[in-house]
C-alpha cells in the first residue's frame, strides 16, 4: 500500500510578489512587548511586520468562502469593503466585507496584543442567503518571512492537541491558531498546490498537502463556523521557534480579544490625549488630525528609539518581487526629520528628541547621512542627498529654539552638528541627488535646506561659544544665497514668453562644466523615462521645489521671481481634480503608472502628489492668503483613500476599474506616505498659529529683512565659478594645504597666498581682487605644500559688472 505523501506538489511555486500598496489601515500596539506592525487593504490584512518595522513577514491573509454548486468567493476580490477605526486616533480597525453577490457578510476587528507578539482578528461570519451548513470559510495566509516570498517553509502540525498552521524562514517563525477548531488544513506552493488553487478548482482541500518547503508557500485552514458559533478569534503569533510562536498565539487566544483590545485602545487614547487639540473632521466623520498623528506614531520603531520608516508599503507591490527588498519600509533621513516636525507640531517634542538622537546614531563618520537605511543604520541605496545631510541640523535648531534642547543638552549633540555642518560646507552646494532621488546639480529645494541649515548651525555654534566657525558658516551661507539666481533662475525663455513672465526658477541645474557658460545652459537627465527620451534642457523643467526658497526663509513670498515662478508652476504642473488642484513633481516626470494604467516598472508617467498641495498651502499662508491655504487643506484631505490615509500620488486619468484606478483617487503608489501626513499635521498647526510652523527664522531676518549680501565669491573644486562680479573678494577653498599662485593681469605680476585651515578642515585664502575692473580675468594655480608639487593647470575667473 502506497504511503500518502505529506509534501505538497508543485515546488517552488510561482515567482513571489508583494501586494497592493494602497492601504486602508495601519496599526500597532504602543507596547515594546508586541513588536508587530500590520497593514490592511481590500478588507484583509496585507504585510505584517515583525520583529521590526523594516521586516515584512507576510504578503496577505484573507478569507475564501465556498458553497453549493462550486460557489467560490474571495473576500478581497469579490466583496465590497468598509473600514473604520475603533475611535478617533486609535489605529484598531473594524472591517465589513459584504459579498458583491449578496451571499455573506464578514465583520472583523483587528488589533495586536499589547502583551506579546500576536496579531488578533475577531471574525464574524453571517450568511445572508442559503444555510451555514452548506458553506465553508477558509483562512488563507501567504508567509513572506523577513522581506522575502521565496525560501519559506509552511506546514500543518498540532500544538497542545490542536491543529496549528506554521511557517518559518530566515530565523523567524509564525503560528496561526483559531478559537474555533480548524477543519481541513493544507500547506502548498503558491500558484500550484496552495489552498486557493485547491478550493477554486476542486472545491476542497487536499489533506495530503501538509508541508511545503523552502519556496513560495501558502497556508490554508477551514474555520469551524456554524450556526451556533458565527464568531472566531484568529491569533497569528510570532517567535524565533515554532514552539514560541505557537505559545504566543495560544496565550492570546486564552486571554481573549476584549482584554487585549481594552489595553490597546487605552494606550493609544492616552498618547493622543497628550497632543495639541488640532482636531479636524471631514465629511465622512474621520478626524483627519488624529488619523495623521496615528499614522506618524504607527511608523515608529519600538526596538530602535527614534527610528521611523517612510511607509509600511511597497509601491506597486503587486508587481514587485523579492528583489525589491526595501520598498518604503526604510529610514529616509529627510522623511524622518519631516516626521519629527509633525510630532513637534502636534505637541510631542519628546519623540522629536528621540528622532534627533537616532539620527545621531546613524550619522556616518564623515558627517553625512545615508540616502536611506535599515533600522540599524546600514545604508540601502548608496546615493548622497545634501538636503538629507542638512535637515538634521534644522531639526536640532528647531528643538533648541522651542526650548526643548537647552545648552547643556545641546552640547551633547554638538559633535553630530559639527560633523554635519562640516560635511555640508565641504561638499555643498551641489548635491549628488535632489530630493526626488534622481539628479545631481543645483536644486532650489536643496540649496534652501543647505543654506538654512548653515545659518541654524551657526546659531548653535554661537550658543556653545564657538564664534569663529559660526562666522564661517554664515559667510558660506551668504555666498551661496547670493548665487541661487545665477545657478537656478532663467529669463527670456520660450516658456517665459508663453506664460507672460520675466523668469522662473528651474527644477535643477546641472553641475558646472567647463563647456557651459552657465549651469542653466546644460541638460538634465530624467531618470525614470525610457532610454533616448530622458535628457531635457534645464530651462525646460520646472518644479514646485522652488517654493522651498520661501518655506525655508530665503525669499519673500511676494518676491517677483517667486511670483513669476508660481505662475509657471501652475501653467505646467497644476492638475485640477475633483478634490481641487494637485501638483506634479516636475516637467516630464516618469515616476508613476503608464498611460494604460500599468504599474511603474522603472519608467512611466508621473502623477500628482497630494504632499505638494500641503507645500503649496504653506506658501499661500506665507503670502498672507490664509483662506487659500485653508481651501487647499480641504483638497489635501480629500485626496486621502479609505480610512483617511494619504497616498504618495493620485490618479489623473480616466477611471480604469480593471486596474483599480479612479480619477482623483489614490494610485498604486505608496499609501500612507508618512511625509504627507506630517505635512498635514504641520499645515493644521500653521493654520492654527497663522504662520508657517517650521519656517526657520534666521534666513528671514538675514536675507528678507536685513537684505544681507556677501562681499565675496567662493571657488572650490566642486564649484568652479567661471565669472564673478566686480567689487567682490575671491575666496579659494581647498581640502588640503596649498600656496595659491595668482594674477589679475595675465601673469605680468604674480602673487602668492598661503591657505589657512579652519575648524572644518577647509584650507582657504581670500584674494584681494575687489579692485580688479570688469573685463579682466583672475588666473590662478596651486602648489600643493604637503605633496611638494604644482597643480600644472591654470584656472580662470572673469570679472563681470557688479551684481
Amino acid at each position: 500500500m502506497a504511503v500518502t505523501p505529506t509534501v505538497a506538489p508543485g515546488a517552488p511555486g510561482i515567482p513571489a510578489r508583494w501586494t497592493s500598496s494602497a492601504k486602508s489601515g495601519v496599526g500597532t500596539a504602543l507596547s515594546p512587548a508586541c513588536p508587530i506592525w500590520f497593514t490592511i487593504s481590500h478588507g484583509i490584512l496585507n504585510e505584517i511586520y515583525y520583529p521590526s518595522l523594516d521586516s515584512a513577514c507576510t504578503r496577505d491573509m484573507g478569507l475564501v468562502v465556498t458553497g453549493p454548486g462550486g460557489y467560490f468567493s474571495e473576500e478581497k476580490r469579490d466583496a465590497e469593503h468598509s473600514v473604520q477605526p475603533f475611535e478617533d486616533g486609535v489605529p484598531a480597525h473594524r472591517l465589513v466585507n459584504t459579498a458583491a453577490d449578496g451571499t455573506y457578510r464578514i465583520e472583523k476587528r483587528i488589533i495586536t496584543d499589547p502583551e506579546r507578539p500576536v496579531l488578533l482578528q475577531e471574525i464574524s461570519f453571517t450568511l445572508l442567503r442559503g444555510t451555514v451548513a452548506d458553506h465553508r470559510v477558509y483562512a488563507l495566509l501567504a508567509p513572506h518571512l523577513v522581506n522575502a516570498g521565496m525560501g519559506n517553509t509552511a506546514w500543518v502540525d498540532d500544538y497542545e492537541g490542536k491543529p496549528v498552521l506554521f511557517a518559518s524562514g530566515r530565523g523567524v517563525c509564525l503560528a496561526l491558531a483559531s478559537s474555533l477548531p480548524w477543519g481541513a488544513c493544507s500547506a502548498g506552493y503558491v500558484g500550484a498546490s496552495d489552498g486557493w488553487q485547491q478550493l477554486h478548482y476542486n472545491g476542497r482541500l487536499d489533506p495530503a498537502c501538509r508541508r511545503a518547503e523552502n519556496s513560495n508557500v501558502a497556508l490554508t485552514g477551514e474555520i469551524g463556523f456554524s450556526a451556533a458559533n458565527p464568531k472566531a478569534l484568529l491569533a497569528l503569533g510570532f517567535g524565533t521557534t515554532p514552539k514560541e510562536a505557537a505559545e504566543n498565539a495560544s496565550a492570546s487566544l486564552k486571554r481573549g480579544f476584549e482584554p487585549a483590545a481594552k489595553s490597546y485602545v487605552q494606550k493609544w487614547r492616552k498618547w493622543q490625549a497628550g497632543l495639541l487639540p488640532l482636531d479636524r473632521r471631514t465629511a465622512p466623520g474621520l478626524n483627519t488630525y488624529r488619523v495623521s498623528t496615528a499614522v506618524l506614531a504607527t511608523h515608529r520603531s519600538s526596538g530602535k528609539s527614534g527610528a521611523a520608516v517612510a511607509s509600511l508599503s511597497i509601491p506597486w507591490g503587486f508587481s514587485m518581487g523579492d528583489d525589491d527588498l526595501g520598498g518604503y519600509h526604510l529610514v529616509w533621513p529627510r522623511d524622518l526629520v519631516e516626521t519629527a516636525g509633525g510630532f513637534l507640531a502636534a505637541g510631542d517634542p519628546a519623540v522629536a528628541l528621540e528622532i534627533l538622537a537616532y539620527l545621531r546614531s546613524i550619522q556616518q563618520p564623515d558627517g553625512h547621512w545615508p540616502q536611506n537605511a535599515w533600522l540599524d543604520g546600514t545604508a540601502y541605496w548608496p546615493g548622497i542627498q545634501m538636503d538629507e545631510c542638512a535637515f538634521p541640523l534644522l531639526l536640532a535648531d528647531a528643538l533648541r529654539r522651542a526650548g526643548h534642547l537647552p545648552r547643556d543638552e545641546l552640547l551633547a549633540f554638538m559633535p553630530m552638528i559639527e560633523r554635519g555642518a562640516s560635511y555640508v560646507v565641504r561638499n555643498g552646494p551641489v548635491t549628488g541627488e535632489d530630493r526626488w532621488e534622481e539628479d545631481a546639480g543645483y536644486s532650489p529645494f536643496t540649496l534652501a535646506v543647505e543654506i538654512a541649515a548653515l545659518l541654524a548651525a551657526a546659531d548653535m555654534f554661537d550658543v556653545c561659544g564657538k564664534a569663529e566657525p559660526a562666522n564661517y558658516l554664515r559667510e558660506t551661507a551668504d555666498a551661496w544665497n547670493d548665487q541661487i539666481e545665477r545657478w537656478t533662475y532663467v529669463t527670456g525663455t520660450s516658456l517665459c514668453e508663453e506664460v507672460g513672465v520675466k523668469g522662473y526658477y528651474v527644477r535643477i541645474a546641472p553641475p558646472d562644466t567647463a563647456g557651459a557658460a552657465s549651469p542653466k545652459d546644460g541638460y538634465v537627465p530624467i531618470k525614470n523615462r525610457p532610454p533616448g527620451d530622458s535628457d531635457r534642457p534645464a530651462e525646460a523643467i520646472v518644479s514646485p521645489d522652488a517654493l522651498a526658497l520661501v518655506r525655508f526663509g530665503l525669499r519673500a513670498a511676494d518676491d517677483p521671481r517667486i511670483v513669476d515662478t508660481v505662475k509657471v508652476i501652475d501653467a505646467r504642473l497644476r492638475c485640477d481634480l475633483p478634490q481641487g488642484p494637485v501638483w506634479y513633481r516636475y516637467t516630464g516626470d516618469g515616476y508613476g503608472e503608464h498611460a494604460d494604467g500599468a504599474p511603474f516598472d522603472g519608467t512611466g508617467q508621473g502623477r500628482p502628489w497630494p504632499l505638494l498641495v500641503g507645500e503649496r498651502a504653506h506658501y499661500e499662508l506665507a503670502a498672507g492668503r490664509k483662506d487659500n491655504a485653508a481651501a487647499l487643506l480641504k483638497t489635501f484631505e480629500r485626496s486621502a483613500g479609505p480610512g483617511g490615509l494619504l497616498p504618495e500620488q493620485v490618479w489623473d486619468g480616466p477611471d480604469m476599474p480593471e486596474r483599480e484606478l479612479w480619477h482623483g483617487r489614490p494610485s498604486g503608489s505608496a499609501m500612507p506616505l508618512v511625509w504627507a501626513h506630517s505635512e498635514h499635521v504641520k499645515l493644521l498647526r500653521s493654520l492654527s498659529d497663522g504662520a508657517v510652523f517650521d519656517m526657520p527664522p534666521q534666513g528671514v531676518k538675514r536675507y528678507i529683512e536685513g537684505r544681507t549680501l556677501s562681499p565675496r565669491r567662493t571657488w572650490r573644486f566642486n564649484n568652479k565659478i567661471r565669472t564673478m562680479p566686480a567689487g567682490k573678494m575671491l575666496r579659494i577653498e581647498l581640502l588640503t594645504r596649498a600656496v595659491i599662485h595668482w594674477s589679475s593681469d595675465g601673469w605680468a605680476i604674480a602673487h602668492d597666498a598661503d591657505t589657512t585651515e579652519n575648524a572644518f578642515g577647509i584650507h582657504l585664502a581670500d584674494l584681494p581682487v575687489a579692485d580688479v575692473p570688469p573685463g579682466n580675468t583672475i588666473v590662478f594655480t596651486f602648489f600643493w605644500s604637503d605633496a611638494g608639487r604644482w597643480e600644472n593647470v591654470d584656472f580662470s575667473i572673469g570679472i563681470d559688472k557688479l551684481d
